[in-house]
């Protein structure tokens, strides 16, 4: 099957039927798609996303996917490759198997990290929570955001898959690996963390349910995208998101660009 590159005239409509169980602003979703037919010998068969038809495209998914993560590099929005990418990312994790069920969110400057030391927090955050994953025998994937902002400061919005009958232990260890990482005793509200539609499993039990709120979400995430991003990707609710030292946003290998090209019949 294939994923068609979204239209800009705003015709993408909300599923109005379906409430948001993680963030109360509606907007029209973005999308995500059944996921793709298998040939008869159980390989995926290849898959189209989004794409720009422009090297400005590239060039910003891999800025979005890693390169050019340095501390004297700044931003204040997201731009339209890192837009794309992230789409492209949350739209593969759905087509492999791991669809981004849970969002967390880390208020990195409130528990005592510097902006430009945010990049590393977060990694170091992401480390901790897929070894843990990994020990238990479970695949992941995630996609994330920095914002920053003088009334909440540098955090992070992270999209991740996370199976359900693990969030209860991941739920138990993340204060500790807080403390781990900013070596300070963990403080209220820093991290916030929430199923996708409300409901553990929601992805299994009714996955169009679980689409239409991750369209919503992602949306959410993305409220800082440019003006050039929000038109060609239809997004119409954006908020100024603050100075970012380093890098703004990125995906995990398996959902990232890379990954999306090497899908072959």
């Amino acid at each position: 099957m294939t994923y068609t590159k979204p239209k800009t005239s705003g015709t993408l409509k909300l599923h109005r039927e379906y409430i948001s169980g993680e963030v109360s602003i509606q907007q029209p979703p973005l999308q995500l798609r059944e996921k793709p037919p298998t040939s008869a010998n159980g390989i995926g068969l290849a898959i189209k996303y989004p794409t720009l038809g422009d090297a400005g495209y590239i060039s910003a998914c891999r800025l979005a996917s890693g390169k050019g993560n340095h501390a004297d590099r700044t931003s204040h929005q997201l731009n339209v490759g890192q837009v794309g990418n992230l789409i492209a990312a949350a739209q593969h994790a759905d087509a492999i198997g791991i669809p981004l069920n849970r969002m967390i969110t880390i208020h990195w400057e409130a528990a005592g990290v510097p902006l430009g030391e945010m990049a590393k927090a977060t990694g170091h955050f992401i480390d901790l929570m897929t070894k843990s994953l990994a020990r238990n025998g479970r695949k992941t994937g995630w996609l994330w955001v920095h914002e920053g902002g003088e009334r909440e400061g540098g955090h992070c919005h992270l999209l991740v898959h996370v199976p359900a009958d693990l969030v209860p232990i991941l739920t138990k260890l993340q204060r500790g690996w807080l403390r781990r990482i900013t070596h300070r005793p963990y403080r209220k509200d820093v991290i916030h963390g929430k199923p996708i539609g409300g409901r553990l499993g929601l992805e299994n039990s009714n996955p169009d349910l679980h689409a239409a709120n991750l369209d919503t979400v992602l949306r959410y995430v993305l409220k800082g995208a440019n003006q050039e991003a929000a038109q060609r990707f239809g997004l119409t609710k954006l908020k100024p998101c603050g100075l970012i030292i380093g890098k703004r946003c990125g995906s995990s290998q398996n959902i990232g660009m890379k990954a999306r090209k090497e899908i072959t019949i």
